[in-house]
């Protein structure tokens, strides 16, 4: 797996400052997108040590977001672990392409999983008529959107 580049964005995750991760190769090449350079297999490597050293050169930030991987769920899954072993307090966010979560996504090592392509007539997260779905886990959520305590909270990115 590879990574173009990153930003520290506000927006992505509610309430978080999260270091965003933009991962190489998407096979979904969604009519519109906004990041086209994404869908070549180009970048650096990113292995452990590499996200390790990435999330420390980024001091305080609360979540990191993996955005894209569709191409390689098992790496996805180990990226994140590795997140949650070696930084207990820094939440790991995931933007798939997917309309359903993948049966091979481990979603005990998530915090946030944004579901569903990009169709610029529906728009994004910030768009009542979006396709897309943002979902966020807590204990306490009686919700079971996409497993227990998992909650459908798309509605706090409409614009107001």
């Amino acid at each position: 797996m590879k990574y173009i580049n990153t930003a520290v964005t506000f927006r992505e995750f509610p309430s978080e400052i999260s270091l965003c991760i933009n991962i190489s190769n998407c096979q979904m090449h969604c009519k519109g997108c906004h990041s086209p350079e994404l869908w070549e297999d180009v970048g650096k490597p990113l292995d452990r040590n590499t996200l390790a050293e990435l999330i420390r050169s980024n001091k305080g930030i609360t979540c990191v977001g993996l955005m894209g991987g569709d191409s390689d769920h098992y790496w996805i899954n180990e990226l994140a672990a590795s997140i949650k072993y070696t930084f207990r307090n820094i939440k790991v966010g995931w933007y798939s392409g997917y309309k359903v979560l993948p049966d091979e996504i481990d979603i005990r090592w998530f915090d946030y999983i944004k579901l569903g392509p990009y169709i610029k007539d529906l728009g994004g997260l910030d768009k009542l008529t979006t396709n897309q779905r943002m979902y966020a886990y807590n204990k306490y959520y009686s919700d079971y959107t996409i497993g227990p305590g998992w909650k459908d909270i798309t509605n706090i990115f409409y614009e107001k």
